[in-house]
C-alpha cells in the first residue's frame, strides 16, 4: 500500500466533510492552529475544541453524567459571569454540573516522525496529556490534551446544592483555567511555527533520522471508540482514533517522563 497516496486520500476526504459540531465552525482561539496544520502536506485536523466552560443538566437517577444524554444549559469559550450561570441553573431539572474543558485537538499525521515533532510541540506548550496512536492500517493520530480541567456538581434533582458565594469561587477558578488554556494555545501556535520552519530547513539539508522507539508501548484499543469524523466539539467518542475499520492493537507514544 502506498501510504503517502492513502494519506492524501484520507486528508481530502476528511476536509471535504461537513462540520458536524454544535457550533458548526472551528473555534476562534484555535483557528490559526487548524489552518496552519491543514496547510501542511503532512498533517490534517480531524477535530478541535479550543476549550470551554459548560453547564450540563444530567440524569436525575444518579447515573454518571454523559454529555450526549444531557441538556446543555450554558456553553461559552470565553470567561463566564455568575449572572449567566444563575439564569441557566433555573432551567435545571436534574443534576447540573459545571465543567471547564481545556483544548482538545486531534491531528492525523503522514509519518510517525511528523507526529513526534507535533507531540514535542504539544508537550513543550503545556499539553502534557498528549499522545500518539498508530493503527494497523497506518493511520497515525496525535491527540493534544492537558489535565487542567474542572467538574463540579451544583444541583441535584433541580435543587441548588451550593451557595452563590461558592458559585463565584468556582467561576473564578474556571476563568483562571480558561486564561491559562489560552496562553498554552498561543504558546502551541508559536512553537508549532518554529518547529515547522526548523523541520523545513532540516529536511532540505539532511534526510530524516530513524524513529526513536525507546518509549513505545502497545495497548488494547476499545473498538467502540474506533471511529472518527471532522467536527470541532462534541462527538468525542467518534474522535479518539478516526480509524473505524482498524480495531485491535495500536501503539501509543508518550513522553519519556510521562
Amino acid at each position: 500500500m502506498d501510504l503517502s497516496a492513502e494519506f492524501k486520500r484520507w486528508k481530502a476526504q476528511c476536509l471535504s466533510k461537513a462540520d458536524l459540531s454544535r457550533k458548526g465552525s472551528v473555534d476562534e482561539d484555535v483557528l490559526e492552529i487548524v489552518q496552519l496544520l491543514n496547510g501542511q502536506e503532512q498533517f490534517f485536523t480531524t477535530s478541535s475544541c479550543a476549550g470551554r466552560i459548560i453547564l450540563l443538566d444530567g440524569s436525575i437517577n444518579g447515573s454518571e453524567v454523559q454529555k450526549q444524554n444531557c441538556c446543555w444549559l450554558l456553553v461559552t469559550h470565553k470567561a463566564c459571569v455568575k449572572d449567566d450561570v444563575t439564569v441557566a441553573l433555573k432551567k435545571a431539572k436534574g443534576d447540573a454540573v459545571l465543567k471547564f474543558e481545556p483544548l482538545v485537538l486531534h491531528v492525523q499525521c503522514r509519518q510517525l516522525q511528523d507526529a513526534q515533532i507535533l507531540h514535542s510541540v504539544a508537550i513543550d506548550s503545556g499539553f502534557r496529556n498528549s499522545g500518539i496512536t498508530v493503527g494497523k492500517r497506518g493511520k497515525i493520530m496525535l491527540a493534544v490534551r492537558s489535565t487542567h480541567g474542572l467538574e463540579v456538581p451544583l444541583s441535584h434533582q433541580g435543587k441548588l446544592m451550593v451557595t452563590e458565594e461558592y458559585i463565584n469561587f468556582l467561576l473564578k477558578i474556571a476563568n483562571q483555567k480558561m486564561e491559562e488554556n489560552k496562553k498554552r494555545i498561543e504558546r502551541f501556535y508559536h512553537c508549532l511555527q518554529h518547529a515547522l520552519e526548523k523541520e523545513t530547513v532540516s529536511t532540505t539539508s539532511h534526510p530524516k533520522e530513524k524513529v526513536n522507539t525507546s518509549y513505545i508501548r502497545k495497548k488494547k484499543r476499545n473498538p467502540a471508540k474506533a471511529h472518527g469524523k471532522r467536527v470541532t466539539e462534541g462527538n468525542e467518542k467518534e474522535l479518539e482514533n478516526n480509524d473505524h475499520d482498524d480495531p485491535g492493537i495500536s501503539v501509543t507514544i508518550f513522553p519519556e517522563d510521562y
